[in-house]
């Protein structure tokens, strides 16, 4: 169980989410440089880099536990805004739509972490493969399953599409707004 002093810290946390291959760590890396502050990267990539076998399903467990631990090392670092490059809700997804559920477990750990903003990564840039990509024909469904689910839980978000320069002024804009 992570407890956190997050509700009382004045550090923004903002979250880049999406599809696979949609720029989120490009995004993530530049905002922050711009921000001067620290970027939260994706904890199941380094995580399935050292697995060795196919991930199973209890392994999304372990997944979110370190999300939120490097989450949580990081927001000391972070300069008024921390930005993540991901976050539980694409662990959730994946194991639904992999699984056909979500631990219960992983749920609460949801509904106790909160964002400040969500930037949500638009599929209209190429496909590029990498090992851990699954489903490059299935982007425009995760795409709509985030937008539902960040929809519900009633943090703000914006929508990043567009060529680099347009991702990057949304972004900024939306960030501003916020700190």
């Amino acid at each position: 169980m992570f407890v956190t002093n997050e509700s009382l810290s004045p550090i923004r946390k903002v979250c880049v989410i999406g599809p696979e291959c949609t720029g989120k760590s490009e995004l993530s890396a530049f905002l922050a440089e711009k921000y001067k502050t620290c970027w939260v990267p994706e904890y199941a990539r380094a995580y399935l880099d050292k697995l060795g076998r196919p991930y199973q399903e209890n392994d999304l467990t372990k997944i979110a536990h370190g999300q939120l631990r490097l989450e949580d090392e990081w927001l000391n670092d972070a300069n008024k805004v921390m930005i993540c490059d991901t976050n539980l809700l694409t662990i959730k997804s994946w194991s639904d739509y992999k699984y056909g559920s979500c631990s219960k477990e992983i749920l609460e750990l949801i509904s106790k972490r909160k964002y400040d903003l969500y930037l949500l990564c638009y599929i209209d840039v190429p496909w590029v493969e990498d090992p851990q990509r699954e489903h490059p024909d299935r982007r425009e469904h995760f795409w709509q399953l985030y937008k539902n689910e960040i929809m519900n839980s009633g943090t703000p978000s914006v929508e990043i599409n567009g060529d680099w320069s347009a991702r990057q002024t949304k972004a900024i804009e939306a960030i501003d707004e916020i700190i």
